[in-house]
């Protein structure tokens, strides 16, 4: 019986510390309560932006978690508090809402700030470890996120309390994403310059080949429909009758054909031709034309209009 190697100490140390993560994210879903849907609700109600605060560590992770609000339908922008406590204030409106972001509660840069966001009457969600501290006492809403320990040696570096912060904005965005039935189409209007993007907002009409489609009639030799295969270099030759498609030749087919024995010097296109191929509307959404082609095992399709008339071809790699 072969023998394992044993594992090195790093290797040892990291599994450990992932499991110790994880460990934490679990134990803080257990103790999700009451507070986070009321949290949910309120940014779904606030008439202004959401407006994330937070020093170090947690302002880093605070800059995501607005990059996340923001790209799936949730106003908001990052307000550093020392910046705040300098004239930055001067960006809050009355109706935003603001998550502040300390685990300890006691961030000397946002407790700076409390006096003037409780005189403008925003409202306040605290994302903390501490939920007795002065941030959280002066909050409408607490989202815990204590953790029994960091998984630094030492207790210190944030670490196990980072990615509980991160985990809890993450939560709130999915939340937020369901209640307001946040789809693909509106990700992709946030992400034009993305792949994604550019395949959801992306129509047939804009991708599809239209010169030189290769065609043929019914009554073509097959040896000159081969010819038009070869040089549309889309795998197909389309049949014609007076613009309206009546089948299509593949590559396929003609290997068929041959295996068959099929004389391709005797033969016409309508001898082995596929009747009624499948087509698609140009205005239809590329995503949605290329999950036909994956599920009909196509890579070229035909693109007709309303009275089936050949207006151009797309390949699955168009985009």
């Amino acid at each position: 019986m072969a023998k394992t190697e044993p594992q090195s100490p790093m290797l040892l140390v990291a599994k450990d510390s992932l499991l110790e993560q994880a460990k934490a994210l679990m134990t803080m879903s257990d103790e999700l309560g009451d507070e986070f849907s009321r949290a949910v609700t309120a940014i779904l109600e606030t008439k202004g932006r959401v407006v994330v605060c937070g020093m170090g560590k947690s302002g880093l992770v605070g800059q995501k978690m607005m990059a996340t609000f923001a790209s799936t339908g949730t106003p908001s922008f990052f307000m550093h508090p020392a910046e705040a406590f300098h004239g930055d204030l001067g960006m809050l409106m009355r109706d935003d809402l603001l998550i502040l972001i300390s685990y300890s509660g006691e961030t000397q840069e946002i407790i700076n700030l409390l006096p003037s966001i409780k005189h403008f009457g925003n409202k306040i969600i605290s994302i903390v470890g501490n939920v007795k501290s002065t941030m959280a006492k002066h909050s409408d809403i607490i989202l815990s996120i204590r953790v029994a320990r960091e998984v630094c040696p030492n207790n210190l570096a944030p670490t196990t309390s980072t990615l509980a912060t991160m985990g809890m904005g993450d939560a709130l965005a999915v939340a937020l994403i369901k209640e307001r039935n946040f789809q693909p189409e509106d990700f992709a209007r946030y992400h034009p310059g993305g792949n994604l993007g550019k395949r959801l907002l992306t129509k047939v009409s804009d991708v599809m080949h239209t010169n030189r489609l290769p065609t043929a009639s019914p009554d073509t030799p097959l040896k000159e429909a081969v010819v038009a295969i070869s040089e549309g270099r889309l795998g197909l030759v389309v049949v014609i009758n007076e613009l309206q498609i009546k089948g299509v030749v593949t590559d396929g087919d003609l290997r068929r054909a041959l295996v068959h024995q099929v004389d391709i010097n005797q033969a016409r296109v309508m001898d082995i031709m596929t009747e009624k191929p499948i087509s698609i509307a140009s205005d239809t959404m590329l995503i949605d034309a290329e999950a036909l082609m994956l599920e009909k095992k196509i890579k070229a399709l035909l693109v007709a209009d309303t009275k089936n008339n050949l207006i151009g071809i797309l390949e699955i790699f168009d985009r």
